[in-house]
């Protein structure tokens, strides 16, 4: 029984078949005893489940074995899990049992024992995401793998870069320190709120686009409200005109479904800690092979590995552990489907922002409409401060959300996940509606 297998007893072994790829022939017994089957086994009986995505999105008690994978304080509901999710259990084991080996005798076990397993771990992203192994670099977040695009492209003086008043903050403060540093020409354009119209979304990147325009950098879905953007058609437009652009997918990979070739772009940076529950401080970057030695890393390499995608990993000493257990989330994911896991965000989603937009005084900044948003979902309510509103709901209730102060957006951002009840969402709603009906207390 997949309950049975997401809780065992105190102490004891949750699987029979091991599950260690690659690291049979290299890591010591001792290690290879210690590794848990639990992912794959958890794995294969979510795969069991019948129905289709949409028949499973609402089976409570689906979901309710699934979120049994997690170790999260049920005296806390946590909307936030855009920001950085949790992992599940055997995740965290997982990690743990490397970095214990880690330490055994780290400059042998972590350095050439555990770090070429980083392999298996690149292999098998590559092959989820429609990619070449030799494309993709395991990066600390989605910020680290931007900053080797955005600052490893070569620009001068007066050569312009385009994106949105809506993109990541730190993303456009690395171009305003470009701009100071070297010269160069940040243009900003609006994007519909919600854009349910992907050729008004190109064309707003097409008209900012100029004679000295150099970059682009494009947002797969938008932190603040959750809006996927038409990747692919902006990519082929911006390519006819000599633009390279600089995809932020932080939010998208394994939030919904898609394969990285599909989007045809030449970069793609992603955090893994956020919907694929990898341990925290562990990202992907994606770069075309062909690109590779266009784009400089962010710390020296030597030239030999110019056209070497593990010029991007040359940070000096990191852990191997959090990494290796990568393998252990993905895992997971791919148990539960990728369809399947968008639609249960998509029901929790509609779950609480129908129930809110029973009342005129509700609107959203996230489009319901199938393909233009997923999990995410961004509420404005009248006479409600965003920024007060958040502070309230922990303050007395013990809510985690995310309060967007944005012009163009300003609201609520709530990210429920894959473990999040019904009943979490239900004291939520009740927490605004009573805020809508009696006002915030004043401090």
């Amino acid at each position: 029984m997949l309950i049975d297998r997401l809780n065992p007893a105190p102490g004891g072994a949750i699987g029979r078949r091991g599950f260690v790829g690659s690291a049979v022939g290299m890591l010591g017994a001792a290690h290879v005893a210690a590794l848990s089957a639990s992912a794959t086994e958890i794995a294969e009986d979510l795969a069991a489940h019948p129905g289709s995505p949409a028949e499973t999105a609402a089976d409570e008690t689906f979901w309710a074995a699934v979120a049994r994978a997690f170790t999260v304080d049920r005296s806390l509901v946590n909307l936030n899990n855009g920001a950085v999710s949790p992992s599940p259990a055997f995740v965290q084991e997982a990690m743990k049992r490397h970095l214990d080996y880690s330490h055994t005798a780290p400059s042998y076990t972590m350095r050439r024992v555990l770090e070429p397993q980083r392999e298996g771990v690149r292999a098998r992203l590559a092959r989820e995401w429609g990619v070449h192994p030799e494309e993709v670099a395991l990066t600390r977040n989605a910020s680290e793998g931007l900053q080797i695009c955005q600052l490893g492209h070569d620009l001068k003086p007066g050569d312009e870069v385009v994106t949105t008043t809506q993109d990541y903050g730190r993303m456009i403060t690395t171009f305003r320190q470009r701009e100071r540093r070297e010269g160069i020409v940040m243009r900003l354009v609006r994007v519909p709120v919600p854009a349910e119209d992907p050729e008004v979304v190109v064309e707003r990147f097409e008209e900012a686009i100029g004679p000295r325009t150099r970059l682009v950098l494009l947002c797969h879905m938008i932190n603040l409200t959750g809006q996927i953007l038409p990747v692919r058609e902006v990519v082929a437009m911006a390519r006819k005109r000599g633009v390279d652009v600089i995809v932020d997918g932080a939010h998208a990979l394994a939030h919904f479904p898609f394969r990285l070739d599909e989007l045809e772009c030449d970069n793609y940076s992603t955090s893994l800690h956020k919907w694929l529950f990898a341990p925290h401080g562990t990202g992907m970057l994606y770069v075309r092979r062909e690109k590779i030695p266009e784009i400089w890393p962010l710390m020296a390499a030597v030239s030999e590995m110019d056209g070497d995608i593990r010029k991007y990993e040359e940070i000096g000493t990191h852990p191997a552990a959090n990494y290796l257990a990568i393998g252990e989330a993905l895992t997971f994911h791919q148990g539960l489907g990728a369809a399947r896991k968008a639609a249960r965000l998509v029901y929790l989603r509609d779950y609480w922002a129908n129930r809110l937009l029973e009342s005129d005084r509700v609107s959203l900044n996230t489009s319901q409409r199938p393909g233009f948003a997923c999990g995410i979902g961004n509420v404005r309510i009248d006479g409600l401060d965003p920024i007060a509103l958040a502070t309230w709901l922990f303050d007395a209730h013990r809510i985690i959300s995310t309060p967007i102060g944005h012009e163009e957006c300003p609201g609520l951002r709530v990210c429920p996940s894959v473990y999040t009840t019904l009943e979490e969402l239900d004291r939520f709603c009740e927490a605004v509606e009573w805020a809508m009906a009696h006002g915030l207390p004043k401090a």
